[in-house]
């Protein structure tokens, strides 16, 4: 598991319209990917700096990190090499963690420059972190999407299938977005009736993780096999069934779902 905190070399803020000569770090995204330097590093530089390395489009003052300012950053364009925040992550996993925050307050400010319900142009509380209508008063926080996902064992097995939307082709544990009017532990029991249509019991919390793609609370849960027959949707779920412990292969610690098979695997 990641064994860091957001909070470990960071503290929260927000601001608008920031501005300082002190070098700050900057989070520089393009296409929701980010900037490193050539030293594998995120920039500490001041402002004038930015400026003449990349048109910026705008940015947002988000906190400290290590002591020092810290921007998330929307550009227009770059020739500079950007990288997903996945492959972030085996380079430095807490630039991981807080550029996930970071990217997901840009996605959320880039979205929300207009409201919803009358297209007036939205302008950003002086106290709270939100954007507000000065029309008809409709306001916009930070949102996240809540996800469960779920390691399902029978004896000494786990459950594991093979979905149709994953770049990357191999087997993992059942997992799906929450639906509005439910619980966490309904759409536990939810997904898993309707991906591989077997019924669940003892449903216990595991742990939790942000995960920005996109915008996402990942809540993990351990569960045991009740009754049915393994019968895929054939939509999401192309193909299920139990693994023994010596079928699996560890994987990347970056996300919950490779905890949660190793909790598997080490008990």
């Amino acid at each position: 598991m990641i064994k860091k905190s957001l909070y470990d070399n960071y503290s929260i803020d927000f601001k608008e319209n920031y501005k300082t000569e002190e070098d700050s770090y900057y989070f520089i995204f393009y296409n929701r990917e980010l900037y490193l330097n050539e030293k594998n590093e995120l920039p500490l530089i001041n402002e004038e700096e930015l400026n003449k390395k990349f048109n910026v489009n705008f940015s947002l003052y988000i906190g400290t990190f290590k002591n020092k300012p810290a921007f998330v950053v929307d550009i227009v364009e770059s020739s500079e090499k950007f990288y997903n925040l996945t492959d972030v992550f085996p380079i430095d996993d807490e630039l991981f963690l807080i550029g996930g925050r970071a990217v997901q307050i840009l996605d959320w400010y880039k979205n929300h420059q207009y409201c919803g319900v009358c297209g007036t142009h939205n302008v950003m509380d002086d106290d709270l972190m939100m954007l507000k209508c000065p029309e008809c008063g409709h306001i916009n926080f930070t949102r996240i999407a809540p996800a469960i996902i779920v390691a399902i064992r029978k004896d000494d097995k786990l459950l594991m299938a093979y979905h149709s939307y994953y770049k990357i082709k191999q087997y993992t544990i059942l997992a799906g977005f929450v639906e509005a009017g439910e619980t966490l532990e309904e759409a536990v029991h939810r997904e898993v009736k309707e991906e591989v249509g077997i019924n669940i019991k003892n449903v216990k919390y595991f742990a939790s993780q942000s995960w920005p793609f996109p915008n996402s609370l990942m809540v993990g849960f351990t569960a045991e096999y009740d009754s049915g027959e393994i019968k895929v949707d054939n939509f999401e779920i192309l193909k299920a069934r139990w693994f023994s412990k010596d079928e699996i292969e560890r994987r990347s610690n970056i996300s919950i779902s490779s905890w949660l098979i190793d909790d598997f695997l080490d008990s």
